[in-house]
């Protein structure tokens, strides 16, 4: 173990330095990539567009809002509205010159302008020429065309630039269209990566261990809780001051930055419960939950694949939902004595009965929110949407399961589960992954990498084996 993680551990909490390893192997963070970054981000579909003297700017504006509703007049916020005629690209310019009015319209000193309506599917086209005739100082002379536009934002500069030349006036917003903004992805890493290797080498223990004592597959998780200085826990009632507010990662909740408020506590030496500056500005972690895979406790191996809420992420997500069940202090009731417990979430090894039996450091925090999450293989697609629903902030695992994963959106490949022959399983792989870390679609986003050591062996599993 090398200075650098010696000094990671030290400061640590004292429940994860009672069962950490022994020895620490270092790895390296790489970023999922989500399901729109791996699909052809070029897609082209068909638009209206329309040419107006300037004065009637709004009033054909609201043609769109009038047919086609405000949301609709919405999505097309990567390209510009309002064009100038010496704006267009050439080739669009050559042909509406030749078309209608189009020598007035492209005079020098024209006051008309192009307008981009919408999508050709959503509007009905003699609806918008009835509308459109309605404006004064156009009567017969309507202009109504069609071009192709790309339905997706471009994701640099470059990429705007040239569909402006081919197609119709794009904005690039400095922000990733296609998945989470790339300072965030940065900013998140730089916290990650201090100790992401005593997570995943801790939930590679209690695999292990899991797998040693007969209760699941050799599939570990981790849970931990981190505080950074100044930044409000999320706890229901809580009250401390937040500092400068910036974008989290996983877009869903505005967070807070590493700097204190200028003037707070947290900014002044000897403030703050007695502790200076330098130590306020530091980040801590806490272990919250950790567990093995136990789908075999209690049950056979013979003709099905165990029990599936007993799988490692489940049992921990659920283990942090007991702690916050503890800590509310609820009347005692009597015990429910069943025959099979399905959920699994009390401890069946030692390393969870230690962190079980620690305090939540959030007590009156909603299940998983902003926690993070380190697993020794890819959650399947049952756990993937558990995390989604416990509002897990990042996830971080360190072997792909090709065949059977939820985080992952590349394509599976059709020999992912390596069979030398023909699988007994039928035909196997093959489809594009589901990347349910970060799909628009959904209503939470999450953080998700990979972490790679060479010098932490894996732990085998079955290709077709749901994680």
């Amino acid at each position: 173990m090398g200075d650098y993680m010696k000094e990671v551990v030290e400061a640590l909490d004292p429940v994860t330095r009672r069962i950490l390893p022994p020895d620490i192997r270092p790895g390296t963070l790489v970023p999922l990539k989500t399901t729109l970054e791996l699909r052809d981000n070029f897609v082209l579909g068909s638009g209206y567009i329309t040419r107006v003297p300037n004065k009637y700017t709004n009033d054909a504006l609201n043609i769109v809002r009038t047919l086609a509703g405000e949301e609709a007049f919405k999505n097309l916020t990567h390209l510009r509205r309002c064009v100038k005629p010496s704006d267009l690209p050439s080739h669009l310019k050559t042909q509406f010159m030749h078309e209608g009015n189009g020598r007035q319209v492209h005079a020098s000193k024209s006051s008309w302008i192009y307008i981009l309506l919408g999508f050709s599917d959503e509007l009905e086209y003699d609806e918008v020429v009835r509308m459109l005739s309605d404006l004064d100082d156009i009567g017969d002379d309507i202009f109504l065309g069609q071009i192709p536009i790309p339905l997706l934002a471009p994701n640099s500069q470059i990429q705007a630039n040239m569909w402006s030349q081919q197609f119709w006036q794009a904005i690039y917003r400095k922000n990733n269209p296609l998945g989470p903004h790339p300072a965030n992805v940065t900013r998140a890493e730089s916290s990650l990566s201090r100790d992401a290797s005593v997570w995943l080498n801790l939930a590679h223990q209690v695999a292990e261990k899991a797998h040693k004592s007969g209760i699941g597959e050799p599939i570990g998780a981790v849970i931990i809780k981190r505080t950074y200085p100044g930044r409000n826990d999320g706890g229901k009632g809580s009250k401390q001051p937040v500092a400068e507010s910036d974008v989290s990662y996983s877009d869903n909740t505005i967070k807070t930055s590493h700097v204190a408020k200028p003037g707070s506590d947290a900014e002044r030496p000897g403030k703050g419960k007695g502790k200076g500056k330098e130590e306020l500005e530091k980040e801590t972690t806490q272990i919250v939950a950790i567990a093995g895979d136990a789908r075999w406790h209690q049950q056979e191996k013979i003709g099905h694949t165990g029990n599936p809420m007993a799988h490692a992420a489940l049992r921990a997500i659920s283990m942090v939902a007991q702690k916050l069940v503890r800590a509310e202090n609820r009347p005692a009731t009597a015990e429910q004595i069943m025959d099979f417990e399905t959920f699994q979430d009390e401890p069946l090894l030692d390393d969870e009965r230690v962190v079980f039996e620690a305090d939540h450091p959030v007590p009156d925090g909603y299940l998983c929110h902003e926690l993070e999450l380190y697993m020794t293989h890819e959650p399947c697609a049952m756990c993937a949407m558990a995390i989604l629903h416990s509002r897990v902030g990042r996830a971080v695992f360190r072997q792909r399961m090709p065949l059977t994963g939820g985080m992952s959106a590349e394509d599976r490949d059709e020999q992912a589960c390596k069979a030398s022959a023909t699988c007994s399983q039928g035909q196997c792989g093959g489809g594009r992954g589901i990347g349910l870390h970060w799909r628009k679609e959904l209503n939470w986003v999450l953080g998700g990498w990979q972490w790679e050591a060479g010098q932490l062996e894996e732990l085998p599993v079955d290709a077709h084996l749901h994680a």
